[in-house]
């Protein structure tokens, strides 16, 4: 169940939410064939903050951060290796900041579901 209209828009059991829609095949992919699916919770003027759904299936592709990410990752398996070398490995109940300007690579392993918020 969810309240995308409400004046504190919310999804109940956001873990095991079913209602998400098709947004494509992942960018700067690398190699397999990661596709994403996922619900808006709520996006702001100029798009600051967005905050929602996002599940991603197994490949590896380039990131590059325009903005702030907190993600809480509550199902699935993946590496986030930064530009420097740092690794970032990610399970659920993992939770992460990447600032602005964060690049790397991502390695999803086993489908992951993240609830995020951009700033």
């Amino acid at each position: 169940m969810s309240q995308l209209n409400s004046s504190a828009p919310h999804i109940h059991n956001a873990t095991g939410f079913e209602d998400v829609v098709d947004w494509g095949p992942q960018p700067d992919l690398l190699e397999g064939a990661s596709h994403s699916t996922g619900r808006l919770l709520h996006k702001g003027p100029d798009n600051i903050p967005e905050t929602g759904i996002w599940d991603c299936t197994p490949g590896r592709w380039r990131l590059s951060l325009p903005r702030d990410e907190f993600c809480h990752f509550v199902s699935g398996r993946a590496r986030y290796t930064h530009d420097n070398g740092e690794v970032i490995e990610v399970i659920a109940g993992t939770c992460v900041l990447f600032p602005k300007g964060w690049s790397g690579v991502a390695e999803i392993f086993k489908t992951i579901r993240n609830i995020y918020m951009l700033t």
